[in-house]
């Protein structure tokens, strides 16, 4: 009993900073969507700990509070593409966005110890939160991409964001497992079956693919470049083993049963020819 009460009085003081800081955002832009729909599920939270809910609520409670973090946090990366990713402030706020998009997870797993974190948040919000901070990465490092005077000072930065992308986009395919086509599972469409054996299971999916493969390819270009890292080498990931077989899945999907619907694969395939 004590312990649902100290883990229920946990997430009550997050919820209410989260809502301190949500009304200070508006503050700079009240019409936003995202802030809005934050803003809306705060106050309903806020209202549970008011009438003294039950504390068996609490993977709902987590599951409202993380949808919170992915809305508060989607206007503050938005801000900062808008920017371009100003030289001087970007790396501290990335750290400060993947440390919020990863605390659902770490809170999930502390506070309802008894389940698995996927089981308590869901696969939805759990691949969500993996695909968010991948893909802050690789809007980050594609700006960088084109600042070849900055890389050349700080080409160890620039590999570790790649390899921190890679991993979380990585770990967002992995959250579902590819569904065994001896399993028992009928399908009527073979496109689908060989979509789900793969583990794609939606356009995001597919879109998180080219991301890995792109940022393979650089990493692979100025690894060459850079062999100076202080990084173990068993530590490091194999990108270009990993960019070579995502992106030839990648092309497989886009030209075989989803050809004409509208993914190109011209990039993915001259990134191929380099990585092979």
């Amino acid at each position: 009993m004590a312990d649902d009460y100290r883990r229920s009085v946990e997430l009550e003081r997050r919820i209410f900073e989260l809502d301190n800081k949500c009304a200070t955002l508006r503050t700079e832009k009240p019409d936003d969507d995202y802030l809005q729909n934050a803003s809306s599920i705060l106050d309903k939270l806020k209202s549970y700990y008011r009438h003294g809910g039950e504390s068996s609520s609490l993977p709902k409670l987590l599951q409202d509070y993380t949808q919170v973090v992915l809305d508060i946090t989607f206007y503050e990366e938005n801000r900062l593409v808008d920017q371009e990713f100003p030289e001087d402030t970007s790396p501290f706020k990335i750290q400060q966005l993947l440390q919020d998009l990863t605390e659902p997870e770490v809170l999930a797993g502390r506070l309802v110890p008894a389940q698995e974190v996927q089981s308590v948040l869901g696969l939805e919000l759990l691949e969500c939160l993996y695909w968010r901070r991948g893909a802050l990465l690789y809007m980050y490092c594609h700006t960088l991409h084109q600042r070849k005077q900055w890389i050349k000072k700080n080409k160890a930065t620039f590999l570790k964001c790649l390899q921190e992308g890679v991993r979380y986009l990585m770990r967002m395919l992995q959250v579902r497992n590819s569904v065994k086509l001896n399993d028992g599972v009928v399908f009527h469409d073979s496109a689908t079956a060989n979509f789900l054996s793969e583990g794609i299971f939606s356009d995001t999916h597919l879109l998180t693919m080219m991301y890995i493969g792109e940022m393979c390819f650089w990493a692979v270009k100025y690894e060459d470049c850079s062999m100076d890292t202080t990084e173990r080498k068993e530590d490091r990931l194999h990108f270009r083993d990993i960019g070579t077989q995502i992106l030839h899945k990648y092309v497989l999907a886009c030209e075989g049963p989803l050809q004409g619907q509208g993914w190109n694969t011209e990039n993915a395939k001259e990134i191929l020819s380099i990585l092979q």
